[in-house]
């Protein structure tokens, strides 16, 4: 049986005893139902993992006893933000998993004109956070030991216009480019994924004039869950560490 990896926010040092956060008991105890006596492996965002022991488990309470610390990462070489324009329902959370999976360091959900999705206040900030909680849960699942930034939702005009020196790219139907043909990256991917609708005119020129490469991935039109994971795909085998 695979041993259970859990983020634990809290300062983890070898031969200390802590008790796990509210969410990390709540798995361990309600989810999981594991006992005491059985193992864990616990990260906390700053790189590498600990081995741990249940000293103590109930529904509510989890503590554990930290042991040995493992240094390995199975971070990609290739920085990836991913600027996703949001998506309706579960499709918007479905990239963020897997986009994690795959490697993605920053995610950036954006605004267009032809965004099918008002979020606003705190419907907004409750979505960010859920976004990030989900983002945790992939690194949990996949063995990354550092946890990619769902950031603050802007408008793409905002993106577009950061300040970067990470090859940015837009996918477009008729692009002249393919991954194959593009140069390697020296500071990183920045990768722009429209929405259903796909992006205005205007957007496109307007990302064309900030820089961005229109990128083509074959002769199907894909939606947007589908094209954001097709491409950061194809950039990880390029540029990356997937083969």
């Amino acid at each position: 049986m695979r041993i259970p990896r859990i983020h634990e926010p809290s300062p983890l040092v070898s031969g200390t005893e802590i008790t796990l956060s509210e969410d990390g008991a709540n798995h361990v105890g309600r989810v999981l139902r594991m006992q005491t006596g059985q193992h864990l492996v616990l990260f906390n965002g700053e790189g590498g993992q600990y081995a741990a022991e249940i000293i103590e488990a109930g529904k509510k309470t989890v503590r554990v006893r930290v042991d040995e610390f493992d240094a390995g990462e199975v971070e990609s070489p290739l920085h990836f933000h991913l600027g996703q324009v949001i998506s309706r329902g579960e499709k918007m959370e479905f990239t963020i998993q897997k986009s994690v999976e795959l490697g993605v360091n920053v995610i950036t959900p954006l605004f267009s004109s032809r965004c099918g999705v008002k979020l606003t206040g705190e419907r907004l900030d409750k979505k960010l956070q859920q976004w990030q909680k989900i983002a945790i849960a992939a690194c949990e699942q996949c063995g990354r030991n550092h946890i990619p930034e769902v950031r603050p939702a802007m408008s793409l005009e905002q993106w577009l216009a950061e300040e970067t020196g990470e090859l940015k790219l837009n996918l477009h139907p008729r692009a002249d480019y393919s991954v194959n043909t593009l140069p390697a990256p020296e500071a990183g991917v920045r990768l722009l994924i429209g929405p259903e609708g796909g992006l205005s005119d205007d957007e496109i020129v307007a990302a064309r004039e900030q820089g961005f490469i229109d990128i083509l991935l074959g002769p199907r039109v894909l939606r947007t869950e589908t094209a954001a994971l097709t491409a950061i795909t194809a950039l990880q085998c390029r540029f990356g560490d997937l083969a």
